[in-house]
């Protein structure tokens, strides 16, 4: 909480009305939790933990610090800082036993570039979640605000407009944010208005988006055997839709963590759900799904693989309640299901489709005749 737009966001006020001061903590030290974008205090002899002491704070402030650091299963436990004018008792975040591994040393101003900008949107979403959620209930929700955070920095990248027009985020106002959802998955209603072909101004647009994650699909490909993997699982979607087979075919897919390097994401995923370890992936199409009301966007990649001996698999993560089948088809039967419309998940539909045109390419290369 040194960091001042995060302390603003949680308390709701400016950093400037607060009344702090810095202090340090003895025989203590800030580790960075393993494998995590937080850190965390702990006790270590000779050392010195700086810190920000907070006074005169209210008991609206106190519970929203509470409620954004419970999340983080912290308690406060009360200690001996010490301060330009002397020692000073204080209550310190510290974490409840054993709850983090620890890592390395922490910095503040390497966390700030990494995670500062991720945090705050993650905060954004806690904050707005304490009404009619527990600071418990938050924690297994925290590394999804984290990953909708990162889909957003991942969003900055953009793509080229050659024959898209020139305008820019710049051209679309927000005007009026109405009440939405926030849980799991966030429905954000709003007005806008956006700047026309013509150049003039629309007219104030009710809409609302569904606010999703940046995901990596994988189609795991055998240039030799001419085969490609394909996973089954049960879609909820397709369910409430009606669809009288809600299990569909997919290619591996998974959520990018935040940080994460979608290919990364890729990789991991394919060893989760179908035992696969891939070194390397081919870049295919980064799409959209559906623009027109959700943010999810689709990282594709190919990954050449020997699927020899393969045929059917199980898969998935019992933690994430995941039950994946996997199944290895030659590349013309995958495309019959295509034509067939067993395929009827457009991203497996559009990954195929792309293979089919660079698939003599790639089988070239590896001295197979197509």
């Amino acid at each position: 909480m040194r960091y001042e737009p995060l302390l603003s966001l949680v308390l709701g006020r400016p950093f400037e009305t607060l009344n702090g001061a810095a202090a340090t903590l003895p025989d203590h030290a800030v580790h960075w939790a393993k494998d995590e974008a937080f850190p965390f205090i702990v006790s270590k002899p000779g050392a010195k933990a700086t810190g920000l002491l907070l006074r005169d704070l209210s008991r609206d402030d106190l519970d929203s610090l509470n409620y954004y650091e419970g999340g983080f299963a912290y308690d406060l436990v009360r200690k001996t800082v010490q301060t330009e004018t002397g020692p000073c008792e204080a209550d310190v975040y510290v974490p409840q036993d054993d709850r983090w591994a620890l890592g390395d040393l922490w910095s503040l101003q390497d966390w700030a570039a990494r995670w500062g900008q991720m945090t705050l949107h993650a905060a954004q979403e806690v904050m707005t979640r304490r009404d009619r959620f527990s600071a418990g209930d938050i924690q297994p929700l925290l590394p999804f605000f984290r990953a909708r955070a990162w889909a957003q920095e991942l969003a900055a990248e953009g793509a080229p407009q050659t024959v898209r027009s020139q305008m820019s985020a710049r051209d679309v106002t927000i005007t009026k944010e109405r009440p939405g959802f926030d849980g799991f998955f966030r429905l954000k209603a709003f007005e806008a208005t956006h700047k026309r072909f013509d150049g003039g101004q629309s007219n104030v647009l009710q809409r609302e988006t569904f606010m999703s994650f940046d995901v990596t699909l994988v189609l795991p490909y055998d240039p030799v055997n001419d085969q490609v993997l394909l996973v089954e699982q049960l879609r909820l979607g397709t369910f409430n839709r009606g669809d009288p087979a809600p299990w569909v075919l997919e290619p591996i897919a998974g959520l990018v963590d935040a940080g994460e390097d979608p290919k990364q994401a890729g990789i991991r995923e394919a060893q989760e759900e179908a035992g696969l370890d891939l070194a390397e992936l081919i870049t295919m199409p980064k799409v959209y799904a559906s623009p027109g009301y959700s943010t999810e966007f689709f990282h594709c990649y190919l990954a050449l693989c020997d699927l020899t001996g393969r045929g059917q698999g199980q898969g998935g993560l019992a933690e994430e309640n995941e039950d994946i089948r996997s199944h290895v088809l030659s590349f013309d039967h995958a495309m019959r299901l295509v034509d067939s419309g067993e395929v009827n998940v457009a991203p497996l539909a559009m990954m195929l489709l792309w293979l089919y045109r660079q698939r003599s390419t790639l089988r070239a290369k590896t001295g197979t005749i197509s």
